[in-house]
């Protein structure tokens, strides 16, 4: 399915009250949750980015724990609905842009990509988007992840899925902690994971300049 398609199927979707049942379905809350947990296991969040808003289910947990968020969808109508659910909400900056071509000067203490890479057509374009998401995190970032696995996005007719970008994610990040969640049909399992920019810390880029 070329990206064209792809984005007018989303927007239909996205016209009927809660896209995906992302805040009805008891799987879909427990992804959150763990989502949650793992962008806040580091402390006080500074400056975060949010990638695919979907309708602003998790926005709406994320944004209260930040400083600073950046929330960034292809879709305006994503951006639209939940921009309308954060109405109160000023340190929120809304971005319509392609993940492969979102970029920014500003480097992130949070990037959170869940359930979206897999709509990029082919592995070589995620990996293009995950090298972009890493050279956005700042040292000691934390970066989260959560996908269905690579044998449900496969038969949903995608390239491949989490399994394939934690191997990406694991080439330039370190790893602190994966784990599982499942719901009660075959498509409601996915695999969650947070990872560390740990290759330089803030002091070694100071001593750098």
């Amino acid at each position: 399915m070329s990206l064209d398609k792809i984005y007018q199927l989303l927007d239909r979707e996205l016209a009927v009250d809660d896209p995906w049942r992302l805040d009805s379905n008891p799987f879909e809350r427990e992804r959150h949750a763990q989502m949650l947990r793992l962008s806040r296991s580091s402390g006080a969040i500074g400056n975060a980015l949010e990638v695919g808003c979907a309708a602003g289910a998790f926005t709406t947990q994320l944004a209260p724990y930040c400083k600073r968020l950046t929330v960034v969808d292809v879709a305006s109508r994503a951006i639209d609905r939940a921009r309308q659910r954060m109405q109160l909400c000023s340190h929120i900056t809304w971005t319509i842009s392609d993940i492969e071509r979102f970029s920014t000067a500003e480097r992130f203490d949070l990037i959170v990509v869940a359930e979206v890479l897999y709509y990029l057509d082919d592995v070589a374009r995620m990996r293009t988007a995950v090298r972009n998401f890493v050279q956005m995190l700042a040292p000691e970032g934390r970066l989260v992840f959560g996908s269905a696995r690579d044998a449900i996005c496969r038969r949903w007719g995608h390239a491949a899925g989490a399994e394939t970008v934690m191997a990406m994610l694991n080439e330039s990040l370190t790893e602190v902690e994966r784990l599982e969640c499942h719901g009660e049909s075959a498509d409601e399992d996915c695999l969650l994971a947070s990872f560390i920019n740990a290759g330089q810390t803030s002091n070694q880029l100071n001593l750098q300049h």
